[in-house]
């Protein structure tokens, strides 16, 4: 019923790292040729937990802008824009909290691990309860599809879904709706109507799964329905009412691979990391500096690949070539650990040579990112409201 639409959102922590280059960024990139993307700054999310210092939020979110461009997102194929300059999105927020049970919201898995984690923050606030609707709203408000997540982000995407599948049963039944269910059953004509009808008791009498998407199948072939009557079938399929919000399908991406300097996952937290428009010099200092497997004391010491976290980086960026050489120089001692780091410093200031240059294109001129996310957030805010239209008529608030 609804294109192949993807949303998704980052946020605006400052400036990006290589872990979020290979973990999130190059999924976009991928995505942006194959789905109509919406990719967004999460800049009310970032109030959940740093409510206190809102401060650091601005220039984080520029930077963040900055940083997805010169990673090669496109905004001629993707619609970038600010959470907080679509309104649409509180709105939805605060209409959907009047019928999310209180216990959906405690029961989500990353409310307490949140809080174990944060224990210097006072997060008992509804801002962090309430999070994962927000997250709710950033999706259904666009009727995306599809929202490329971690398998650590699923419950949230499965949160959504019911939500959207209680909201539809709650207000997708206007008046008469059964008839008028019928009624466009009737225009498909004679051989649809009763194919349709087949494949709808196939799916609620027996669960049939294949039915039910080989009559989605049926009505997204047929042209002449028009969008009321469209939406009332599909609900009717389930056996629920109008489908007015979408629910949306999780895209699990690949977890990053993308190890710090010292080994562990890359993270801020852990000071471990390199950013993705870093200094030459620096970025090579600190793969330099790095620590290597604590049994090659001199130079003429045996070691172990396994043991030193440079070798995370070759699995990275070294090909089958350097990652043998590394292994057969390491355990024989035949090369030093600095003649094993240089073919990573290559690789990683390979990779972010055109990051840079592409980056600097925005550095000198400021108002060229300012103009891109003024056009997504027009473009978001277009699409928020058409949404919200309806919302607002299915729950009585569409005032003459």
């Amino acid at each position: 019923m609804f294109a192949n639409r993807i949303l998704s959102g980052m946020r605006p922590t400052g400036s990006l790292h290589l872990g979020h280059y290979h973990g999130v960024l190059k999924n976009w990139i991928q995505m942006q040729h194959e789905f109509e993307c919406l990719f967004f700054v999460a800049d009310w999310h970032a109030l959940t937990t740093h409510y206190d210092a809102p401060q650091i939020i601005e220039q984080s979110v520029w930077d963040m802008v900055v940083d997805w461009l010169a990673a090669g997102v496109d905004p001629s194929r993707a619609t970038l824009f600010i959470q907080s300059k679509v309104p649409e999105h509180a709105e939805l927020h605060l209409l959907l909290s009047m019928i999310t049970p209180l216990g959906w919201l405690e029961r989500m898995p990353t409310y307490k691990d949140q809080q174990a984690k944060l224990t210097e923050k006072d997060l008992s606030t509804y801002g962090f309860l309430g999070y994962p609707l927000l997250m709710s709203a950033d999706v259904l408000i666009y009727r995306a599809t599809q929202v490329p997540v971690g398998e650590d982000q699923v419950p949230h995407v499965e949160f959504t879904r019911e939500l959207a599948r209680r909201f539809n049963h709650l207000y997708g039944r206007d008046p008469g709706f059964v008839e008028k269910a019928e009624s466009a059953i009737k225009k498909l004509g004679s051989k649809k109507a009763r194919l349709y009808n087949e494949l709808r008791n196939r799916f609620q009498e027996r669960g049939d799964s294949e039915a039910l998407e080989s009559a989605k199948a049926l009505l997204d072939e047929q042209q002449s329905l028009n969008l009321g009557d469209r939406e009332r079938l599909f609900g009717y399929l389930e056996g629920g009412g109008k489908m007015i919000l979408a629910e949306p399908q999780a895209m699990l991406t690949a977890a990053s691979r993308m190890p710090g300097l010292d080994g562990q996952k890359m993270s801020k937290s852990y000071n471990n990391t390199i950013t993705l428009r870093e200094d030459e010099a620096s970025v090579a200092k600190k793969i330099r500096t790095m620590p290597t497997d604590p049994a090659r004391i001199r130079r003429t010491d045996p070691g172990d690949p396994a043991k030193c976290p440079v070798w995370a980086l070759h699995q990275v960026y070294s090909d089958e070539q350097t990652r043998q050489g590394v292994v057969h120089g390491c355990k024989s001692a035949s090369i030093g650990c600095i003649e094993c780091k240089q073919p990573v410093i290559d690789a990683v200031l390979a990779e972010q040579r055109p990051m840079r240059e592409r980056a600097q294109l925005y550095l000198d001129d400021p108002s060229l990112v300012r103009n891109i996310i003024a056009d997504g957030n027009e473009k978001a805010r277009k699409l928020a409201c058409e949404t919200m239209r309806d919302v607002r008529e299915a729950m009585g608030l569409s005032y003459s």
